[in-house]
């Protein structure tokens, strides 16, 4: 049997898509693949693959010792895709940056949750031919459409009128997803209810904090930040959510989409070239303020529309479902396999 070891810090901060893309992989390969790998975490033995999560020092670190064996590295991030999101004094962002390529570079194989990131490592010096795109996923068991009934006992629950229509968006607050937007959709649209559900989770650090934690205090009377929500609640805001929005202007493979989409919810997104890899077809999209807050009207007084689009998400899901993902994981974990054998990694 294969032995895996993963070294992440991913579900130490919460809020975070990172840690929901790593807990999926971590319950699908002890579950749909149990049989084919031995899995751990944040273990110092010998391992024939190290797959790495985060970029840690400390893991940086134990990457140059050969009990790791072939080495996988974990890209969800670049350092252009981290300006919105961190606000850090100039000279410490160079050297950061400077790190998260290194730690990429220790990698004999790097993989990617976008293929739009592959030219943009190569570019940072890395191989083409060492890099990898597998999507991310989620468990149907865990974001599913829900029955009417459970629909409504949970509005109930909230305060929220069954007639109305709700807008829900969920991610950390800050200015690369999109909130400022998300907010002044919220102004300009009073009749709708507005969910933001996310939190600071970098705290003070977060880029535009002081503007952002004011926004959070006093919201629009039709807007609610939930905060960092636990993830098993996240399906039944997803649920009762006549439209999810997210108006980000930088991601990688967002997993709040992949969340609704499983949830049968329709999706409304910023028109970005990232997504047209990945997911084009299955999601309303408009390019700023105005075509955004344009399709949302539009959703609004057009039933058929959502219609379309809850169908549409449930056959995108359908595509980045845990079944099929579990094969391309099986099937990478062992082509690793022998070539860490092939080039003398594995002991």
């Amino acid at each position: 049997m294969i032995r895996i070891n993963m070294f992440s810090q991913a579900d130490s901060v919460a809020g975070q898509g990172v840690g929901s893309a790593y807990k999926e992989l971590m319950s699908l390969l002890r579950t749909h693949l149990i049989n084919e790998f031995y899995v751990t975490n944040n273990k110092y033995g010998m391992s024939d693959l190290t797959h790495y999560h985060t970029i840690n020092p400390t893991y940086y670190a134990n990457s140059f010792s050969p009990a790791r064996g072939r080495k996988i590295g974990y890209v969800h991030f670049l350092p252009e895709t981290l300006e919105g999101s961190l606000q850090l004094p100039s000279s410490v962002k160079k050297v950061f940056y400077n790190y998260v390529i290194d730690f990429y570079k220790r990698m004999d194989q790097i993989v990617v949750v976008n293929p739009i990131f592959i030219d943009k490592l190569v570019k940072y010096g890395i191989r083409r031919e060492n890099i990898k795109y597998i999507p991310n996923f989620v468990a149907k068991n865990e974001f599913y459409p829900k029955k009417q009934v459970e629909k409504n006992a949970f509005r109930h629950q909230i305060g929220i009128p069954l007639d109305r229509f709700v807008v829900f968006g969920d991610g950390q607050v800050q200015a690369r997803k999109g909130v400022d937007d998300f907010v002044k959709m919220a102004k300009a649209n009073p009749e709708v209810q507005f969910i933001w559900a996310g939190g600071f989770s970098f705290g003070k650090i977060t880029d535009g904090y002081e503007h952002f934690k004011k926004m959070v205090d006093q919201p629009p009377k039709n807007l609610q930040f939930t905060g960092i929500i636990d993830r098993k609640k996240l399906v039944n805001y997803l649920n009762i959510a006549n439209l999810f929005v997210l108006p980000s202007y930088d991601e990688l493979f967002p997993m709040s989409v992949l969340e609704a989409f499983s949830c049968g919810t329709p999706v409304l997104l910023r028109d970005l070239d990232l997504y047209e890899a990945i997911i084009s077809g299955y999601y309303l999209k408009g390019k700023d303020f105005a075509e955004m807050n344009a399709q949302l009207r539009q959703a609004v007084q057009d039933q058929a529309l959502l219609n379309k689009y809850s169908n549409l998400s449930i056959k995108a899901s359908e595509k980045y479902s845990e079944n099929n993902l579990a094969k391309i994981w099986n099937d990478f974990y062992h082509e690793q396999y022998e070539i860490g054998q092939k080039l003398g990694q594995i002991h």
